[in-house]
């Protein structure tokens, strides 16, 4: 599994859209207990920016009429067997398309073209509006 390019997020079919839930769940929480070389790099960062880019997940969800179990919704929340963050702090993120507003910096353009392969590969034909 990987976590998709953010600018995917609102385009992915449901089935990717609930898979990438389920990954973010396990990565806030005790992890998939071996490491994964398409995830790793978020280990790199707080853990609050994959609180961040799960955030934009559950909203998709939300949008699309899912429902999301609320604890999620917290920062220092990783799941039923995974202790909370105890001391968390919040990073600021520009919610916009630029550069700068990306939670990931590995989301680049390659990546995007990665995913986008990858996608295809699985039969998904994702087309981006280019402005």
């Amino acid at each position: 599994m990987r976590l998709w390019h953010e600018k995917l997020i609102p385009l992915l079919p449901s089935q990717q859209l609930l898979g990438q839930h389920r990954e973010c769940c396990a990565l806030r929480g005790n992890g998939w207990g071996k490491p994964h070389s398409t995830v790793n790099y978020i280990f790199k960062y707080s853990p609050y920016k994959l609180f961040q880019y799960h955030l934009k997940i559950i909203h998709e969800m939300k949008h699309r009429g899912y429902n999301v179990q609320p604890l999620w919704e917290e920062p220092t929340y990783r799941g039923k067997s995974a202790e909370r963050h105890p001391n968390l702090e919040s990073i600021t993120f520009k919610d916009d398309q630029t550069d700068k507003g990306k939670i990931y910096p590995e989301h680049n353009e390659e990546y995007l073209n990665e995913c986008l392969d990858n996608l295809q590969k699985k039969g998904i034909n994702i087309k981006l509006n280019v402005k």
